[in-house]
């Protein structure tokens, strides 16, 4: 069964709130009445009412069980305005100020993600990464463990020689143009425990290079994914969070067993990995985008991984399906683990399960 029908059945027991900032957008309005449809939880479009209503009208979409705020009008607005201000970003801006960064549907989604009106965010599919993710980095804090917000995009596809499904988890691809090895070991972990979180796997983590083991390269991107490589074991293991991590390794060699064997490199990564991260945001951008462009791959996300609160941060080519598929996978991030999975033990202890 693929991963997105999984956790939409999940969903169904545990229903929970997604906020779309951009609540006009016709592919929001589709993803939002698939999600209320199928009674995954409460969608709420943010925006100007009459137009909101007027986009579905003319898509012919109902927005029975579907919640819309106008920001402005809304009785929640007075007191996320004072919130704002005690901000300490924010400190020393006056009520009008402030006043104007809450009619901001992207600064409004994101404080009710702050206070629990929501329980997972949806944004992007009309503004740009930057107007998208600055409220998050600003209002949303990031988990202790960590010192970066990433993201990675989740690929639901079937594996070509057995025919069954298989996730693959990319990061970064959004977010951290050219990350450090301190960063990209904060990576590897987050994006390992979201992977965990949502398919109950143990994560296999390769950090990706255009080498594979090298002992002899002086390249600074090899040594980089090296470094990152170190790091995140002992991170790994300091935060009690099972998890198998390898690199640096070419792709081929991460996914395919034989080719891992050929290279003659033997781990319980080489041939098996689930989760991939890249050297820097044009390699795994480029990746990301070229296998959806090639293969029309299940693509979920870009998800923000780091902050204490789920959100995705999706692309403006994003279609309806890939929006709803996005929602599910940041509406079941906010589920607790052992109710996602209360009959299966896994392998990984509860440290992990904080990290998402």
């Amino acid at each position: 069964m693929p991963l997105i029908s999984k956790l939409s059945e999940r969903l169904e027991r545990h229903p929970k709130r997604v906020v779309f900032p951009e609540g006009s957008d016709p592919r929001i309005l589709q993803a939002a009445r698939k999600f209320a449809s199928r009674k995954l939880g409460i969608p709420v479009l943010l925006g100007d009412r009459a137009e909101i209503k007027a986009n579905a009208q003319q898509l012919d979409i109902s927005l029975d069980h579907i919640r819309i705020i106008e920001p402005a009008r809304s009785d929640d607005f007075d007191d996320f305005v004072t919130r704002f201000q005690g901000l300490r970003r924010f400190k020393g801006l006056d009520e009008k100020e402030a006043a104007e960064y809450v009619r901001d549907t992207n600064y409004f989604a994101t404080l009710m993600l702050a206070t629990a009106q929501a329980d997972a965010l949806v944004s992007g599919a009309t503004s740009s990464a930057s107007s998208a993710l600055r409220p998050l980095l600003q209002i949303i804090p990031l988990h202790e463990q960590v010192k970066t917000m990433s993201s990675l995009n989740i690929f639901d596809l079937e594996d070509a020689e057995t025919g069954r499904d298989r996730e693959l988890f990319l990061a970064d691809c959004a977010v951290i143009p050219d990350p450090d090895s301190q960063q990209l070991c904060d990576i590897a972990i987050t994006t390992a425990a979201l992977s965990y979180h949502l398919t109950n796997v143990k994560p296999r983590v390769a950090l990706l290079s255009f080498t594979s083991k090298s002992k002899s390269s002086k390249n600074a991107t090899v040594l980089k994914m090296k470094a990152a490589t170190d790091l995140a074991r002992q991170k790994a293991h300091e935060l009690r969070i099972p998890m198998e991590i390898d690199g640096e390794l070419q792709l081929d060699a991460a996914l395919d067993t034989v080719v891992a064997k050929n290279k003659k490199i033997e781990s319980p990564v080489a041939g098996q990995a689930n989760v991939l991260i890249f050297p820097d945001l044009h390699a795994s951008n480029i990746a990301s985008k070229f296998i959806d462009y090639l293969t029309r791959a299940r693509n979920y996300g870009p998800i923000l991984t780091g902050l204490t609160r789920p959100a995705a941060e999706i692309s403006r080519g994003a279609n309806a399906s890939d929006i709803f598929g996005t929602a599910v996978m940041v509406a079941s991030q906010a589920i607790e683990h052992k109710l996602l999975y209360p009959t299966k033990g896994g392998e990984l202890n509860e440290d992990v399960t904080r990290l998402t």
